[in-house]
């Protein structure tokens, strides 16, 4: 995404609002101060759409990737994986294994 594209994508967002809105409470702050403001608002808004994007479903029909036969579902796990601008993301995912022929997948492809 071009830097114009980019602009225009979040000019008229809620988090240009939020923005806005903290720089008429801190009238005095320095560019770099909103610069900061911003990246931790961005850094927030990307981890959230990372955590919904990985939590999609890929496949309601897991096959073993061995013998190709249906993988049952043995309960979820969540870890907590930080992103590239050190936000937390919680990601809760299936484990499952072959009842055939015993062999496991994470995530369920």
């Amino acid at each position: 995404m071009t830097d114009d594209r980019l602009h225009h994508a979040l000019a008229d967002t809620a988090l240009a609002a939020e923005l806005r809105s903290w720089r008429r409470a801190h009238p005095h702050a320095t560019l770099t101060e909103i610069e900061r403001d911003l990246d931790a608002r961005l850094a927030a808004a990307r981890a959230d759409v990372l955590a919904d994007v990985a939590a999609d479903a890929l496949d309601d029909d897991p096959r073993c990737p061995d013998c190709g036969g249906p993988l049952g579902r043995r309960g979820a796990r969540t870890r907590t994986l930080r992103t590239t601008g050190d936000v937390p993301v919680a990601l809760t995912r299936s484990y499952v294994s072959c009842p055939a022929c015993g062999a496991g997948v994470f995530p369920p492809r």
